[in-house]
């Protein structure tokens, strides 16, 4: 049983359960308003150990180092170095153990380093604590949570640690892997002081939340106590052996079956074999190049088998030796090694782009997107919401101007316009204004005026709050708004940041909370004067909407505040406005409500509805908030509608270059929101996700662009897989609906990217292809769920992933490539050798076996490692997706394996051919295999000239792989540059050092005495560096020449790929009924310059910034 430390940091002098909030805090020296400082939780984690378990995390050094040395390739080179030595070949023998350490040591290192790095970028999207420090609230991992911090618990989270709790409201916890108790437990904040800790079960102590225990429902704050090992499921885990729950099926038990004990022994040894082999774990190309591996060591055995029959089995060393040579050559050693470190590579570049992935098998499916279902609010839009209209019945529209901070209150003046059938506009005369910040889709102008055709008209500023008249009606709204709503907002009174706003919570609740604090109307004004909150029925995405019951002031009466979705709030109500303005809430009053509603949502607004009622009945302590349906249905209805709100969030800049690259790309981007249709609609078309009019659409397909989830909901999936096109948008969507969406795409053979940020967004996430949750916004549960995590929640983002995840599926393919074009070469030359044989019948190698594993391990990895860092091409986001089932063995990649290593294979052999034929009239020697002799020039020197032709040849393929389609001359269609060529290769400086040094390596390897001959058994040359040279130039015209045959047939073409860029536009255009991102409205260059510093060079967005604006090709940006 592991042992636990005790712990060294703060703590209480007895179990917090037994102690009172204010002894918590004060025994851990703490605030419950600021928590601790930036100073203190730096002094804590000096002295206290992470917030971690034993072990969490760990990686098993000794598992790395096996897995190195019982690899295919290592047991081939210690099968060679038996041989060696068991034929007195010592210096060969000795060699091969010294690369077989060097290999694994080497390896090793790589290996553990990139597990090293790669846990870290997992650890950053690992669940998160939300704490209060410095008076800020915090996201930070849980792994820096120490005593005394102050979290915040929501819907969603996981519990970072154990605290306890001084602020709770309906929180339920699943403590079920504590206690076994499958129903959550409700928490409370009252101490037991009667009792002893030892003496309270786990289960019993409602005022702690345990660590690791999901919050299934409610929210609320708690202090923490004890992390780590210290806490509850820390002292579990020190109890425990570490062991996992055996797979199902392994058992060995006869009461499952009397041949159960057979099979369930053949499952375990299986998988003990494959987990050790790396066939049955990792991702799927992992496990793809595992078997690849072992495949390729199947063929070496067959290769064996050739060599033994050539020489008629009589297997003497000097064939065993060629047997092994051929087995060392069809091997690529360096591949697994290559493939770990560039997908560490791509993860951090992931990184730096705010992209944390969590699963590996994203990476490779990434690059294969051809839809992504993006939700709109703080992806595609910023996130920062402002209330701009108020529709209120009998008392007219109020209106918001000139604020653009979304945090300050203070900020903005107000109309009101008490004409309800008509809205009138203020002007104001400005200067150089942001429009797109401002703009609705509809045209809808909040502050933009149209001063240069207007000039005489007069500007209204609005008027500050305090001159607006505080009507009964505005009074009862902005109460609902401030007290139905977790935000809070308040402003710095001290240090650096003293006179800023700061807020917390959702963005749709800061925009009430704000709108409410421009009134002095905020919450904390109301909780101050004495209101007291009894219940709380918290949002919920499948009716959309929240409630919460307040006790008046003054007064036993109760009242109930409710907001959310107009329909969902409107069906509730029997009644609107208040005071004189009190109606009926009839058929004709509703059309009204709807067509304001409608109006707010045409102009891209978010519209809520805000209502309110007098609980007439007794409430009890009893009564379970927020986890009865049957009180909540009973508590939401008879409420009277006090008004609607439209909170206006402008799409992000980004977000529109980005939707248009993805076209370019052939991904389709679908938006699925919670929104009201007009409002997503609205959205869609300033982004140019869908057109700004349908009218040249084929009918079907304008009228399956926009749909209501109910609408996509209620159609079978016979309909859903009839429609032309599937919707672009679904409006109201609720989180079944998203998995139906994932459903009908897979149906068509498409493979999805779903982002979510809530707790019901699970299982759309973890049933799609590449599931992304949100950093910011998002829940723990969704991104336990998720495979990637975007630490900004912004859309491009995404497309920038996509664009990574491509970059590296093209990389991987060019040094798979290389490493098995290499591999082919060597076997064509050995395999071909067996004919060259001495006076004594033996074969004599045209390679020796240390200088196969020179090539293979110093010449092909190094490369290989700079292939895997190649930038994008400067076409990759105009491609369209690869196919994923296909993977990275394309047809194109298989036959240009077996083009250039034929290409390679016969060069090399035709130079063997004429030095030892041509120029020495076939002298072959007598054992050139085992030494040097005068008889064995010929042959050694053939050997030379091959080695250094043979390096060469596998560098220059380097530079060639590049592009599997483009000329190695001419890398960039889009460069500038006469000769283009010297600057693409040295761009990449690894691979350019890497040929390089790779090149001059042959000149030591053949010159330096006794290296030469008693090592690699070749010996210096003379004219023979002709035909190596020469060699180079034939092999670099056949690759060209094949390359030119692929581009000028379109073999193996995806898409328009070997069109230039006028036949790509002239393409899309005959193919596709619209190409979404086209439909924007006119954009300034600034925006551009902004998203190419992430596009890809020669990317739609950043090719058309290298054009001046007034080149005839290339348009400005306008609404189609």
């Amino acid at each position: 049983m592991a042992k636990i430390k005790k712990p060294t940091g703060p703590q209480t002098d007895k179990h917090a359960l037994l102690l009172s909030v204010a002894e918590v805090v004060g025994q851990l020296h703490t605030n419950l308003d600021t928590g601790l400082t930036s100073q203190a939780v730096k002094e804590i984690q000096k002295t206290h150990p992470p917030n971690v378990l034993n072990g969490e995390g760990a990686i098993s050094w000794y598992k790395i180092l096996l897995k190195q040395i019982f690899n295919a390739m290592v047991l081939v080179l210690v099968f060679a170095m038996i041989v060696s030595f068991a034929v007195e070949d010592y210096i060969e023998g000795g060699v091969l153990v010294a690369v077989i350490i060097l290999n694994v040591t080497i390896a090793f290192f790589q290996e553990f380093k990139a597990e090293k790095d790669m846990d870290a970028l997992k650890n950053l999207a690992s669940p998160s604590a939300r704490v209060i420090r410095d008076g800020k609230t915090e996201v930070v991992p849980s792994a820096e949570v120490v005593p005394g911090d102050i979290c915040v618990l929501k819907t969603g989270d996981t519990v970072p640690a154990d605290l306890r709790l001084f602020e709770v409201m309906s929180l339920y916890c699943d403590e079920k892997l504590l206690t076994g108790e499958a129903e959550p437990v409700e928490k409370v904040t009252d101490s037991n002081t009667n009792a002893v800790a030892t003496e309270v079960a786990v289960g019993d102590r409602i005022n702690i939340a345990h660590s690791t225990t999901p919050v299934t429902k409610g929210r609320g704050k708690g202090i923490v106590i004890s992390t780590g090992m210290n806490t509850e499921v820390g002292k579990i885990a020190a109890g425990t052996n570490g062991k996992k729950p055996r797979k199902l099926g392994r058992s060995m038990s006869t009461k499952y079956g009397a041949l159960q004990p057979v099979k369930g022994g053949f499952r375990r040894v299986f998988d003990v074999a494959g987990k050790f082999l790396g066939i049955t774990e990792g991702t799927p190309l992992q496990k793809k190049l595992a078997a690849t591996a072992y495949i390729l060591l199947g063929c070496a055995l067959i290769l064996a088998l050739i060599v033994f029959g050539v020489n008629k089995l009589n297997i003497t060393g000097e064939v065993a030796i060629y047997a092994i040579s051929t087995g060392i050559a069809i091997i690529p050693e360096s591949l697994i090694a290559v493939l770990t470190i560039t997908m560490v590579v791509g993860m951090n570049e992931m990184r730096k782009a705010k992209v944390v992935v969590r699963d590996l098998s994203a990476l490779e499916a990434l690059g294969g997107i051809t839809n992504i279902c993006s939700d709109k609010t703080g992806t595609l839009t910023q996130g920062a919401m402002i209330v701009k209209k108020v529709w209120m019945h009998g008392v007219g529209i109020l209106t918001v101007l000139h604020a653009t901070n979304a945090s300050d209150p203070t900020e903005g003046t107000f109309t009101l316009d008490k004409d309800t059938g008509k809205m009138d506009e203020p002007w104001e005369k400005v200067g150089n204004t942001d429009f797109d910040q401002q703009r609705s889709t509809a045209g809808l102008k909040f502050d933009v005026p149209s001063d240069d055709e207007q000039p005489e008209k007069l500007i209204d500023k609005g008027r500050p709050a305090h001159e607006v008249e505080m009507t009964s009606g505005l009074k009862a709204l902005l109460r609902s708004a401030a007290l139905c709503n977790l935000a809070s907002v308040r402003q710095e009174t001290e240090g650096e940041d003293q006179g800023m706003w700061k807020t917390n919570g959702e963005p749709t609740e800061i925009a009430l909370q704000v709108f409410a604090h421009r009134f002095d109307q905020g919450k904390r004004i109301f909780e101050s004067a004495g209101w007291e909150q009894l219940a709380e029925f918290p949002f919920n995405s499948t009716i959309k909407r929240m409630s919460v019951m307040y006790r008046c002031l003054d007064s036993d009466d109760l009242l109930v505040f409710s907001k959310g979705a107009v329909e969902r709030i409107l069906d509730l109500c029997t009644s609107v406005g208040v005071g004189n303005n009190n109606e009926p809430l009839d058929d004709d009053l509703k059309q009204t409500v709807l067509r304001e509603m409608d109006r707010f949502a045409g102009q891209g607004q978010r519209v809520l509805a805000i209502a309110t009622r007098t609980w007439t009945k007794k409430w009890s302590e009893d009564k379970k908030a927020g986890n009865d349906d049957k009180l909540r249905a009973e508590v939401e209805q008879d409420l009277t509608l006090l008004g609607l709100v439209g909170i206006y969030d402008p799409p992000r800049d980004e977000s529109k270059d980005a939707v248009r690259e993805c076209s370019d790309a052939g991904i389709k981007v679908h938006m699925l929101t919670g929104d009201h249709p007009a409002t997503a609609e609205a959205i869609a078309k300033e982004i140019g996700i869908i057109p700004k009019s349908t009218n040249g659409l084929p009918h079907a397909v304008a009228e399956s662009i926009v749909k209501k989830a109910t609408d996509f909901d209620a159609m079978t999936d016979a309909e859903i897989d009839g429609m032309q096109e599937l919707p672009l948008v679904i409006a109201r969507c609720a989180p079944h609906t998203k998995t139906r969406m994932i459903e009908a795409l897979r149906r068509r053979g498409l493979y999805m990217a779903m982002t979510g940020d809530g707790v019901n967004d699970a299982p759309s996430l973890a049933s799609s292809d590449v599931g992304i949750a949100m950093g910011l916004a998002g829940s723990d549960v969704a991104k336990g769920a998720a495979k990637i995590v975007l630490m900004d929640d912004n859309f491009s983002s995404i497309v920038g992933a996509i664009r990574e995840g491509r970059r590296l599926f093209d990389n991987i393919q060019k040094f798979i490539l290389h490493l098995l074009t290499s591999n082919v070469g060597e076997v064509i030359l050995l395999i071909a050798g067996l004919g060259f044989q001495d006076t004594n019948g033996f074969s004599v190698f045209p390679l020796s076996p240390l200088q196969i594993l020179w090539i293979n391990m110093i010449t092909s990895s190094f490369p290989a490692f700079g292939l895997g860092k190649e930038k994008a091409a400067s076409d990759i986001m105009r491609r369209p997706p690869h196919d994923n089932k296909k993977g990275i063995f394309t047809t194109q990649v298989l036959v240009d394996m077996l083009v250039y290593g034929f290409l390679m294979g016969t060069c090399t052999l035709m130079t063997f051919v004429i030095v030892v034929y041509g120029a020495n009239g076939g002298q072959l020697g007598v054992d050139c295999n085992k030494a040097f002799s005068d008889s064995c020039g010929p042959v050694f020197r053939a050997r030379a000239a091959v080695f250094a032709e043979l390096t060469w040849l596998i560098l220059i393929s380097a530079w060639e792989f590049k592009s599997l389609r483009r000329s190695m001359f001419n890398l960039d269609p889009y460069s500038e540059s006469r000769f283009p060529v010297f600057k693409e290769i040295y761009e990449n400086k690894f691979l350019f050092w890497s040929v390089i040094i790779g090149g001059l390596s042959v000149f030591p390897t053949i010159y330096i005495p006794g290296l030469n001959t008693k090592v690699f058994k070749h010996a210096g040359i003379g004219w023979e560096w002709a035909l190596s040279f020469g060699a180079i130039f034939i092999y670099v015209t056949g690759v060209e020449l094949w390359k030119a045959i692929k581009r000028r047939w379109h073999i193996f073409e995806r898409g328009d790929e070997d069109l230039n860029e006028e036949e790509q536009r002239l393409s899309r255009s005959k193919r596709l009924s619209f190409r979404q991102g086209s439909f924007t409205q006119a954009r300034s260059f600034s925006s551009f310059s902004k998203i190419s510093r992430r596009a890809t060079k020669g990317s739609t967005v950043a090719h058309e910034e290298k054009r001046a604006p007034s080149d005839p090709q290339v348009p400005r940006v306008r609404s189609a």
